[in-house]
């Protein structure tokens, strides 16, 4: 992934002699090491090593190269992204504009998403998430939990919040909740980075099941003194922490609940329509209502950036979510016996360059 990365991070449109890019590698990694290496003829790359200590994560790795970032902002890039080349310009002029903002999150888009039913349907979540959902919590005010990556912060306030928590395997969330309950602001940003959605149900798994314990662990975390929660988030603030993240595990368990449900009665001779009571109305309207929210919202979300011939696969989305049910379990068997393991997704080289390919509107949100 280094000579992708290395090329899409040098046509980054911003003056040279401000732009500073630190490839932070483990020392577990020679061959990174040695890709990353043979990029250092442009004066703009660097390298910093990470000594092999435990624990073996992406924060951990970050926080190591922290101390060595200068600039007024920092940005975090994935081995797999592929920036628009104006996204800092933006991202800087926002913060201008802006003084009251600490973080931006840039929009991630999927760019295969027409490799198979798994990137479409991946596709359409990150579009409901990023393009949807993130923005309406940036604009109320509450917590917003960050993607892991293309998040742009100011440096000086990354620091005093202590930079990542190197044991949390979704360090993105976490930070995003440790910057609401200090009271500072995160905005989103309509510019975009490009990745490519794992193609392929193992490495699908394995990443949805870190994603999903990493959410356990902040909700866990965040809790352990719950009326310091409170005070620090208010009691909407403090409802909607709740109400996300728990939304998040919770759904995929009920979910499954659902199919036994539906089989009984199909079944069930007894079980007529007219013989229904409004708990078993109230149910049925909770699932119609549950997955057509879902559903409605991923099809926004492709129609804002331009994807809208993918909004047939997301009537798929019931047994999509069968998958995060099933990563969701395996999520909890890790928090209880593995919880600092970290799945490192495997990618491909993109033989794609649809940078500026998806709709957006010309202003940030």
């Amino acid at each position: 992934m280094v000579d992708q990365l290395s090329q899409h991070l040098g046509r980054l449109d911003y003056p040279p002699e401000k732009l500073e890019i630190i490839f932070v590698v483990e020392s577990r990694s020679p061959e990174t090491i040695a890709a990353v290496e043979r990029h250092l003829g442009d004066a703009r790359m660097s390298l910093v090593v990470v000594p092999d200590a435990l624990p073996r994560t992406k924060p951990k790795a970050l926080g190591f190269a922290l101390p060595f970032c200068r600039g007024e902002f920092v940005v975090v890039y994935d081995a797999e992204d592929r920036p628009e080349p104006g996204q800092l310009r933006s991202i800087v002029a926002q913060f201008r504009g802006s003084p009251e903002i600490e973080c931006i999150q840039a929009r991630l888009c999927i760019d295969n998403a027409d490799h198979g039913y798994l990137p479409a349907l991946f596709a359409g979540e990150y579009a409901g998430l990023f393009a949807v959902l993130l923005p309406a919590l940036a604009r109320w005010g509450t917590v917003m939990p960050l993607g892991g990556t293309s998040n742009h912060f100011r440096l000086a306030t990354l620091r005093r919040l202590g930079g990542w928590d190197a044991y949390n395997v979704t360090e993105d969330a976490d930070l995003g909740v440790r910057l609401a309950r200090r009271n500072l602001r995160t905005a989103t940003s309509v510019t975009v980075t490009l990745e490519d959605a794992p193609a392929k149900l193992k490495p699908w798994l394995g990443q949805r099941t870190r994603w999903m314990k990493g959410w356990m662990q902040t909700f866990v975390v965040h809790n352990r003194r719950a009326r310091r929660l409170y005070a620090d988030l208010g009691p909407a603030g403090f409802a909607m922490f709740q109400l996300t993240i728990l939304s998040m595990l919770l759904a995929p368990i009920l979910h499954i609940g659902m199919w036994p449900m539906l089989v009984w009665m199909q079944f069930d001779q007894s079980n007529t329509f007219e013989s229904w009571s409004p708990w078993w109305l109230a149910c049925l309207l909770v699932l119609v209502l549950g997955h057509g929210t879902a559903i409605l919202v991923n099809m926004v979300g492709l129609a804002r950036i331009g994807l809208n011939r993918f909004w047939a696969h997301q009537l798929l989305l019931p047994l999509y979510w069968l998958l995060i049910t099933w990563a969701t379990l395996l999520a909890l068997r890790e928090f209880l016996f593995r919880p600092f393991h970290w799945f490192k997704t495997p990618h491909l080289a993109s033989r794609r360059r649809r940078l500026g390919g998806f709709r957006r509107p010309a202003a940030a949100e």
